[in-house]
């Protein structure tokens, strides 16, 4: 009965949370839609597809803040060197680095507000407002192999449904390993509880205000 009403009370939060979060801030997206429509040619919107709940591939949305056009075969053809240090470094890049990412796309990532169409995500039900990161599957095959220790931890994320935030990313720690990430991650799937997720939760606007 607790996990039954455990999972009713997270689908309401999903919810309630992401439909709240959409109206206060709609202002914020609307300035970032025009800016990127003025700063770059291509769409505002990106979708990429995302490991989901039991390996179920999606399309996950973000504000578009790269270029358009095959930007990772375009880093790995002109840019072998940070293709390198992209795939060494858990699939990123610092953002002074990329040469990937527009101007208005750096504000937005370094704000996060790129992520906010996500929302739209925890809307349909692809997404939980909390939850392990949203990885792509040729990053979770590659990160396995590299690293054959989290291939438990992988295994636990691939059952669940990704989040926009989680315990990692209100941790604190600004550079955290893979390896790292997926045991909290798995950690985190396996001892969710009622004031587990309302502790994230409020931990998740102070880490957010700490980028601003």
């Amino acid at each position: 009965m607790t996990k039954i009403l455990f999972i009713i009370f997270k689908r309401t939060i999903d919810v309630v949370g992401s439909l709240v979060l959409l109206i206060l801030f709609s202002p914020i997206m609307l300035v970032t839609m025009i800016l990127i429509k003025m700063g770059s040619n291509g769409p505002i919107f990106f979708k990429q597809k995302r490991v989901g709940k039991n390996s179920h591939e999606f399309w996950m949305y973000k504000f578009r803040s790269m270029y358009i056009g095959d930007n990772d075969k375009r880093l790995k053809e002109n840019y072998p060197k940070l293709w390198k240090k992209y795939k060494e470094s858990g699939w990123k890049l610092p953002m002074s680095e990329d040469p990937r990412i527009t101007p208005i796309g750096k504000k937005i990532r370094s704000l996060t507000i790129d992520e906010f169409p996500q929302l739209i995500n925890v809307l349909k039900g692809d997404m939980s407002l909390i939850g392990p990161r949203a990885y792509r599957e040729e990053e979770l095959r590659e990160q396995e192999k590299k690293f054959p220790r989290t291939k438990k931890y992988i295994k636990i994320i691939r059952s669940a449904k990704p989040g926009i935030t989680g315990v990692w990313q209100t941790s604190g720690r600004n550079d955290i390993t893979f390896e790292d990430r997926a045991k909290m991650d798995a950690e985190y799937i396996q001892r969710q509880s009622f004031l587990g997720e309302i502790s994230i939760i409020f931990k998740t606007p102070v880490s957010m205000l700490s980028r601003w």
